[in-house]
């Protein structure tokens, strides 16, 4: 089968260099190198003939592995995606909003502490998220407006990679199970066509301290990407889902391509591919985009 080995580092020139060590480890895993394609600075396309993904992503994986390159192994064909769906907190922008919500609060040291166990895994995340929000009890709505003025920015590449996909057809889909307030910004911030969260109860000008009922959480996520495949009429092999934390686990991996972004590492463990080096623009450059068709401001 025709197999795509993608290199991306934030180094310009460690992917180019990393081929010369990587074509005679895939040829001990029975898989043959064709020419290497430069997707841009740091991002280089591998056409590989080879039976099966595993042995090529394993071989690839054990080679560089002290090396600063993200890896997708994955099919040659079929590899631009008609449908992404993003987590949002510490994925498409580099905070959990609801940490920062905690610090106004004077209670991120306990609040923080109970989203890193959730993220990995350790507790019920619907639990943890009405633990978390009875902590935030009494704070001043206008709390929520400065928190994403001072706290939330972009993730490097999140515009870029969201605009190109759109600007290609995709539908790019923010799910998350932070908050409403801040995906609809976020979303509009980064060129998302749709955005799906939870909602923070208010009590007047203050936070009530309980969430909207029924929690979107790990299973909520999951029925978003299979929802949107459906109306868009698509294959699951036509998906693409990122995100970080336990609660994205399960349409990572139900996608196409799941990838897990600077993860937990339950969800590293699971992901068809990482981005531990590179910014999210290695999503364009694994589903086979060069540099020079990136849409940027």
């Amino acid at each position: 089968m025709q197999i795509a080995l993608t290199l991306v580092s934030p180094d310009p020139d460690a992917a180019s260099l990393a081929v010369a060590t990587l074509t005679p480890a895939l040829a001990g895993a029975q898989a043959r190198v064709k020419e290497p394609r430069i997707l841009g600075p740091g991002a280089v396309d591998l056409l590989v003939e080879a039976e099966a993904i595993a042995p090529v992503r394993a071989a690839a994986e054990a080679v560089l592995a002290d090396r600063l390159i993200d890896i997708c192994v994955q099919p040659w064909n079929g590899r631009k995606k008609r449908l992404l769906i993003a987590d949002m907190d510490s994925t498409i922008i580099g905070c959990e909003c609801i940490d920062e919500l905690a610090d106004f609060a004077g209670v991120k040291d306990q609040v923080s502490a109970i989203t890193e166990r959730a993220m990995r895994g350790e507790l019920d995340f619907e639990a943890a998220l009405r633990e978390r929000v009875a902590m935030l009890k009494g704070l001043p709505l206008a709390d929520l407006q400065r928190a994403y003025d001072e706290r939330v920015r972009l993730n490097p590449g999140a515009r870029t990679l969201v605009r190109t996909m759109t600007a290609n057809g995709a539908k790019a889909f923010l799910v998350s199970g932070g908050f409403n307030f801040f995906t609809s910004r976020v979303a509009q911030a980064a060129g998302f066509q749709a955005n799906r969260a939870n909602t923070l109860v208010e009590a007047g000008d203050l936070l009530a301290g309980t969430v909207g009922e029924p929690i979107l959480g790990r299973e909520a996520k999951l029925a978003a990407l299979r929802e949107e495949a459906a109306t868009l009429g698509l294959d699951m092999s036509a998906t693409l889902a990122i995100g970080d934390g336990a609660n994205d686990l399960a349409m990572i991996e139900a996608a196409g391509l799941g990838v897990a972004y600077r993860a937990k590492p339950i969800v590293a463990a699971q992901a068809d591919a990482k981005i531990d080096h590179a910014d999210l623009t290695a999503l364009l450059h694994f589903q086979g985009y060069r540099a020079d068709e990136f849409v940027t401001d």
